[in-house]
């Protein structure tokens, strides 16, 4: 198990849902359609782009005559059908077209390969969204028509990085347990939270002004990237940008601010954001990544994960089995003294609570074990089988310390195990004169944590010292 926490896992619809959400977006759609109009008449320019005259009929087989930004939109989808390989260009001397293979994907291959269709738009799209405005760059023409690219003030890699980092930021609050979920998010806090630091308190005017930047520069981008289906964008409110005397940075009343802009990845933007941070080489678990690997991989990997995720990842993987099988494969899994040991030990009693009675042979062969003697005696009892043998207190102990152990990776200092460290002091008077004997390579740490965790600050010392003779007696 890597010392590196992952992502938060994703909860992913089928490959099939998603395929579906990608051929409605409105950029690949409108690709579609114009790769299958494409024919021996159409000609392109030297860059592949369709020559003017040939956009009021790709608008008009959109159903664009009437937008005044019809011709804009054919011209943006012909790009993404020549990009993705929709259609190819034949001759580039007479600009002339063919249909691509790519078309073919859609109507031959699977799910899979109309997501790579979209993925490879998705990286079009992007790349775009990186680009300074029109404006900026009418604005940096020379004369003779060349770009003064350093009038720019612009950082092509700089700008990819910042975007794929407000993405990256979206994807986060989109997974986290208690973070956005569903709802949207205001673009003041997506642009604040990759300007303002963490260790800031009250923003100054510099970096305020740098946050209404940002959100003025991402307005831009999400317009682009709406119609690919990576957001949902509800862009700034235009009478706030013609106010010049209204400062975009400003706090503003919950009930104005979705005049800031709001935004929020679709389920297919999160397979698309996840795409790539796999192909960066990032850790982006998925919901269900699991459940044809084994069992040890099933409780390190889920090891990390908030609790909801984890009891539906492990619910798919005890579905592809047969109880009896898949409690043995899991206690064998939950063995170890290494520092994740408790908490595998504690996603396997999570496991094991999904198991119905079919699994009490496995539970029982695991009665003498040291490590996992404790948790089939748990199990036992909770399922009503009789003749369970009563534990000795060492393996009280010992199962106490590891447990403990394990909520301690999982929540830290919480609420809930302060209220159990109070609990067990004070039904256990003599729980710190016998709990640094416990032979767990955890006790020491568990008894720190438990005098960190005492309000009273007697208890807390005596499991202070009690921290201390477990650790001198181990050497450490």
């Amino acid at each position: 198990m890597s010392d590196s926490s992952p992502l938060p896992p994703v909860r992913l619809p089928a490959e099939a849902e998603l395929a579906r959400d990608a051929l409605a977006t409105p950029l690949l759609s409108r690709a579609v359609k114009l790769a299958r109009w494409a024919g021996p008449e159409t000609r392109v320019g030297a860059g592949g782009e369709l020559v003017e005259e040939q956009l009021p009929a790709a608008a008009a087989e959109l159903a664009l005559t009437d937008d005044e930004d019809g011709a804009a939109y054919a011209s943006e989808a012909w790009r993404i059908a020549v990009d993705t390989g929709l259609v190819e260009i034949v001759d580039e001397e007479e600009g002339t077209v063919t249909v691509g293979e790519e078309l073919g994907t859609l109507t031959s291959g699977g799910p899979s390969d109309v997501l790579t269709l979209w993925l490879g738009a998705l990286d079009t799209v992007l790349a775009d969204a990186s680009v300074p405005d029109l404006d900026d760059l009418v604005g940096a023409m020379e004369e003779g028509g060349e770009i003064d690219f350093s009038q720019l003030d612009w950082d092509p890699e700089a700008e990819s990085e910042f975007l794929e980092g407000v993405l990256g930021n979206l994807y986060l609050l989109t997974v986290s347990e208690g973070g956005a979920g569903e709802e949207a998010v205001p673009l003041p806090a997506l642009a604040a939270s990759m300007i303002v630091p963490d260790d800031m308190g009250e923003p100054t005017d510099d970096v305020l002004e740098q946050v209404s930047d940002a959100m003025m520069r991402l307005d831009d981008q999400f317009r682009l990237l709406d119609p690919i289906g990576l957001v949902e964008f509800q862009p700034v409110d235009e009478a706030l940008m013609a106010d010049a005397e209204e400062p975009v940075a400003e706090p503003v009343d919950d009930g104005d601010v979705s005049r800031y802009g709001m935004v929020r990845l679709t389920p297919l933007g999160l397979y698309g954001v996840r795409a790539r941070m796999l192909e960066a080489g990032l850790d982006a678990p998925a919901v269900g990544d699991l459940a044809d690997k084994g069992a040890d991989a099933l409780l390190d990997g889920t090891a990390a994960f908030p609790q909801a995720a984890a009891q539906v990842e492990i619910e798919g993987w005890l579905a592809r089995r047969e109880p009896l099988g898949a409690a043995r494969e899991l206690l064998g899994a939950a063995r170890g003294a290494d520092e994740w040991g408790p908490l595998r030990r504690l996603r396997c009693q999570q496991a094991l609570s999904l198991v119905g009675a079919e699994a009490e042979p496995a539970l029982r062969e695991v009665l003498d074990d040291a490590e996992l003697g404790g948790l089939a005696r748990v199990w036992l009892a909770e399922h009503g089988f009789a003749d369970v043998p009563a534990p000795s207190q060492d393996l009280v102990f010992w199962l106490t310390v590891d447990t403990i152990a394990a909520q301690l990776s999982v929540e830290g200092n919480s609420d809930e195990l302060q209220a159990l460290v109070e609990g067990l002091a004070a039904q256990h008077s003599g729980f710190f004169s016998a709990a640094w004997r416990v032979e767990h390579p955890a006790t020491a740490d568990v008894l720190e944590a438990m005098g960190r965790l005492h309000p009273d600050k007697k208890v807390a010392k005596e499991a202070r010292k009690a921290a201390f003779k477990a650790r001198s007696a181990n050497g450490s």
